[in-house]
């Protein structure tokens, strides 16, 4: 008698898929260079593993959990494409070099729900990446080849035909995080190898208030430099120098201790006033009274057509 078995028909969709591939390189890729696995934080799966997901009750986008057992190594990728050989997936290489992989060691691969990011922190491995114009703008445009981030990993993007690797110090709000269309902060830590540059004191600048009691007073002649005119010419009527003139001169030294308070006496008296000097009588002039003015002949600027 026949019998009929639901579950050959219908799979368990409430398992999870777990399986485990030989693991290689980007490089080892037949076919084509994939230099776009490189890039990212994606894997190349196979077909098989495709079919199986679909009839598995799993959430989008497909996110899964990369163990190395040997070493207990953990990350976590997202899946680019499902064409590689069957018991087989492709990995980048800085994903290999954080699990600690050779060409061809068994991976546990595990689908997974990852909350979405809010938060992450980096740390550039070689001060390089400062010389950087806009690091952020680089960092998040490298960003969208992937689909989460782990804490501890050590990432590598391309910029400029350089590769720059930075260390993923913290993720919230969890260890694993999904990158895939969220609103992230982004903090940057001092680079590996980083030093603040020394700053140098400034050298003490002269009080302008100092006094000039060490000018040598007998040897100081003000404005005793020479002159010279705009257009080149030389100066006419020129006078000797005043260190030639003034060879006794000394400068004087304010009272210092002069009273800040005084008394100005102005003297308004009849005798200072009769003092002053008369002023002379200018002499008279015989010919006053026989002056007229504008006696002269006179002439016309426009002469006459007559």
């Amino acid at each position: 008698m026949f019998q009929f078995n639901s579950f050959n028909m219908f799979p368990d969709i409430s398992r999870p898929f777990n399986n485990s591939y030989k693991c290689y390189s980007v490089s080892m890729f037949p076919g084509n260079d994939r230099q776009d696995v490189e890039k990212g934080g994606k894997i190349i799966m196979p077909p098989s593993a495709l079919d199986q997901l679909t009839r598995l009750n799993i959430e989008y986008p497909m996110l899964f959990k990369l163990t190395n057992n040997k070493k207990s190594r953990t990350t976590h990728a997202g899946v680019l494409e499902f064409v590689a050989d069957e018991g087989k997936i492709y990995i980048p290489y800085w994903m290999m070099h954080n699990l600690v992989l050779e060409e061809g060691d068994l991976i546990q691969i595990e689908s997974v729900s990852l909350p979405v990011a809010t938060f992450s922190k980096f740390q550039p491995q070689s001060p390089d990446f400062l010389d950087i114009t806009n690091p952020k703008a680089v960092l998040e445009n490298a960003l969208r080849n992937f689909a989460c981030l782990t804490t501890g990993d050590l990432i590598a993007i391309k910029y400029n035909s350089k590769i720059y690797e930075l260390c993923v110090l913290e993720t919230k709000p969890g260890n694993a995080v999904s990158i895939i269309e969220c609103d992230m902060n982004v903090e940057f830590a001092a680079p590996v190898g980083y030093q603040e540059p020394q700053r140098q004191p400034k050298a003490e600048e002269p009080m302008e208030d100092e006094p000039m009691h060490h000018i040598d007073s007998q040897n100081f002649f003000p404005f005793s430099g020479e002159g010279n005119r705009l257009d080149g010419k030389k100066k006419k009527n020129e006078k000797p120098p005043l260190h030639h003139i003034a060879k006794n001169h000394v400068r004087g030294i304010p009272d210092y201790d002069h009273p800040p308070f005084g008394l100005l006496r102005f003297d308004r008296s009849v005798k200072a006033i009769s003092d002053k000097p008369e002023p002379k009588a200018e002499p008279e002039n015989n010919n006053a009274a026989h002056f007229q003015a504008f006696q002269g002949p006179g002439s016309s600027l426009r002469k006459s057509r007559k």
